[in-house]
């Protein structure tokens, strides 16, 4: 049963539409969805909020640090809620996949994500959950941390939307614990 789900992001208004922030951006949009209030919690260095999700209670968590620091603030706060790497789903941009696709994967390195790579670290674990959400790769001779920081088309944004519901539709069995249904739901459409 899952109990925390973490967006990557980073802090700051002028990343707040950015393909990196598109883990923040799942979050607010549960947020608006479920309900649940942001609250800034100092001791994890991170924004939580909590909503139902089916009959199950949810932890949402943004890091206040920057993307490469995502594992201090889940680190700390899996900590103090006593959490399994296993009970965490961590959603996050991921530039080989297009945008519109999203896949969920149970566990595994960090293929270059500096955020997967500081949770891993910091939970001493690759044993989460993740959710996969396309942002497309930039074009040859373009660079990958220049392209991540910038905003995504109108197009693109209509494509995370339509994925922000698919993702809906499969939440309330994987947050029960029913991965491979949701997997199963999530990998068919």
């Amino acid at each position: 049963m899952l109990k925390l789900l973490v967006g990557l992001g980073n802090p700051g208004q002028q990343y707040a539409q950015t393909r990196h922030n598109v883990g923040f951006l799942f979050l607010e949009h549960l947020v608006t969805e479920f309900g649940g209030t942001w609250t800034k919690e100092s001791k994890f260095q991170a924004w939580v909020a909590g909503c139902y999700i089916g009959s199950n209670k949810i932890l949402l968590l943004k890091p206040d640090t920057f993307m490469n620091r995502s594992g201090q603030a889940v680190g700390k706060l899996a900590r103090y809620y006593k959490l399994a790497p296993e009970e965490i789903l961590v959603i996050h941009d991921e530039l080989d996949f297009d945008a519109g696709i999203v896949k969920l994967k149970s566990s595994g390195g960090h293929a270059g994500h500096n955020g997967l790579r500081d949770i891993i670290a910091h939970l001493s674990s690759k044993n989460f959950y993740r959710l996969r959400i396309g942002i497309g790769h930039p074009n040859v001779g373009k660079i990958v941390a220049d392209y991540v920081l910038s905003n995504f088309s109108k197009l693109e944004v209509s494509l995370i939307i339509e994925v922000f519901y698919q993702i809906d539709a499969i939440l309330e069995p994987l947050i029960a614990g029913n991965v491979d249904t949701a997997m199963q739901n999530l990998h068919t459409k």
